[in-house]
């Protein structure tokens, strides 16, 4: 599915936001000091000075107690306006780096897709699209990436919850089927016996064992990738095959060169490698 694909490549230019130095930078200077007040402080920054429960919900698989060690506080050391400017101002330096000019057909038909989304029920994606296009071509660029990253992670959200998994099950069920708990485990703020009572509610609900994921449990996290992508496909039907080809052409060379830096695989952030 080519929207998937393209999410992989979008999600890459996204993280650079996270892993790059000059991001860092960048948010260190805004007060944003430390990997995890960065990455929740630019990530909420389009919702406002949210709240710890309203960023716990966004957010869906980070434990609160993790979440409270920024939220709220961290809206009396930067404001979101103030967390939004170094979040662009980071990522263009990154991207500086690594991309050539920005093709002006790449940045409308990504414009055209963002504006095709349907944003209800999507509030982190809808928070992004409202904010203002940039004119500088490298921010508009990582802007389209970031809304049609978020739009696909609250689809995703949507997906998990009307399956009755909760945040920690998301990822226990994942760690049955790749062993991702000693990569995702230290940044998500659970604790082992958190981790311990998820999987034995998984256990109870036949989907998984002590050797990996049941059937059943295959089947299910198939079905939740899948309809993650269905839902997030939507608004690429706005661009045409060939389109979607160039825009795939171009970006994809630029985030392999992203990895493994400044954006690193495995990684917290837990996306595939594009």
């Amino acid at each position: 599915m080519r929207a998937r694909e393209l999410w992989v490549v979008l999600e890459t230019l996204h993280d650079v936001t996270y892993f790059a130095p000059q991001a860092k930078a960048a948010h260190e200077a805004a007060g944003l000091r430390g990997f995890w007040r960065g990455y929740v402080g630019t990530r909420a920054a389009p919702l406002g000075a949210a709240g710890l429960g309203v960023v716990t919900a966004v957010f869906y698989n980070f434990a609160p107690s993790f979440l409270a060690r920024s939220v709220p506080a961290i809206w009396d050391v930067v404001s979101p306006a103030d967390a939004l400017a170094a979040r662009s101002a980071g990522a263009v330096a990154a991207l500086r780096e690594s991309v050539p000019e920005v093709p002006g057909p790449v940045l409308s038909v990504l414009r055209r897709i963002v504006e095709a989304a349907g944003w209800a029920g999507r509030p982190l994606g809808a928070a992004n699209a409202a904010l203002p296009w940039p004119d500088e071509p490298l921010a508009a660029l990582w802007q389209a990436a970031t809304t049609l990253r978020e739009h696909r992670g609250d689809g995703h959200v949507a997906v998990l919850a009307a399956e009755g998994i909760d945040g920690l099950e998301a990822h226990a069920l994942r760690d049955a089927a790749d062993g991702s708990r000693s990569v995702v485990a230290p940044h998500r703020g659970w604790t082992d016996e958190e981790w311990t009572a998820a999987r034995e509610r998984l256990t109870a609900r036949g989907l998984v064992r002590a050797d990996g994921l049941t059937d059943e449990g295959a089947r299910l996290r198939d079905h939740i990738e899948r309809r993650t992508d269905e839902l997030a496909a939507a608004p690429y039907a706005v661009a045409d095959a060939d389109e979607l080809a160039t825009l795939d052409g171009w970006l994809r060379p630029i985030a392999r060169g992203l990895v493994p830096a400044p954006v690193p695989h495995p990684n917290p952030v837990g996306a595939p490698a594009p």
